[in-house]
């Protein structure tokens, strides 16, 4: 009888070993599984929100591998720097986590509920705004910044030959301008500027004509009166001078 229960207690130890060897083998051949990284995007970031900050309240969950957060556009900062404030917020962000499942599950978790756990945090009244980025990689990210950098910079340039063409077509016309108004001060007669002379009628030809004409018969008259005066002037003189020779002593 007991070497029965010696018999039954070693085969119960001997199925009990090669259960533990199975676990273990499932354990070793789930650390051999390659973890695949997780990306979670923020669509709220509230004002002084840091990516220290995201570290430590999602580090709690799961290992954070790397963090990038949005700043905002530079013509905002520059109208808060204006209006005083020198403080760098954020629009957007990227979170990755070593394991995808672990993303999964604080997206699902965490989404629409407080930032802050205690009362006291600054971040208590802001909610997350989470999503888990399917077959996302940050390879992806970072190619999308670069082509929004590209863009941005076109953009730049584009605004940059339009308002040198504005400018261009701003002091042509100023020129044109100034021209016309040099015009304006000398006198220039209308028809001049239009580069034509209108020709004469048959009517002010023949007046023309008719009025050179007297000028002529005037001219000649006029000629003729000085000639009679001048004779008659001397005729004059030469007669004095006779009745003066005569003219008793």
């Amino acid at each position: 009888m007991c070497e029965v229960m010696d018999n039954i207690e070693g085969e119960a130890v001997e199925n009990k070993e090669e259960e533990g060897d199975a676990e273990l083998d499932l354990s070793s051949q789930g650390d051999s599984k390659k973890v695949v990284p997780g990306i979670i995007y923020l669509g709220h970031i509230p004002p002084r929100f840091r990516p220290r900050h995201v570290r430590n309240l999602l580090s709690g969950y799961g290992e954070v591998g790397r963090i990038f957060l949005q700043p905002e556009e530079q013509f905002i900062r520059k109208k808060k720097k204006k209006a005083g404030s020198n403080a760098k917020n954020f629009t957007e962000g990227w979170v990755e986590f070593r394991d995808k499942r672990v993303a999964k599950l604080v997206a699902a978790s965490l989404h629409n509920t407080p930032m802050g756990v205690r009362k006291r945090s600054r971040f208590h009244h802001d909610l997350w705004n989470m999503k888990y980025l399917h077959r996302f990689k940050w390879t992806h990210l970072s190619e999308r910044l670069a082509y929004e950098r590209q863009v941005q910079q076109q953009r730049m340039r584009a605004e940059v030959s339009q308002a040198k063409r504005e400018t261009n077509f701003y002091l042509q016309n100023v020129e044109k301008s100034k021209r016309f108004s040099k015009k304006d001060s000398q006198g220039e007669q209308e028809e001049k500027s239009w580069g034509f002379v209108q020709r004469r009628t048959e009517e002010e030809i023949q007046t023309s004509k008719g009025n050179k004409r007297l000028r002529q018969q005037l001219a000649r008259a006029a000629a003729i009166q000085e000639k009679s005066q001048s004779n008659r002037s001397l005729l004059a003189k030469i007669f004095n001078a006779n009745k003066a020779s005569l003219s008793p002593i």
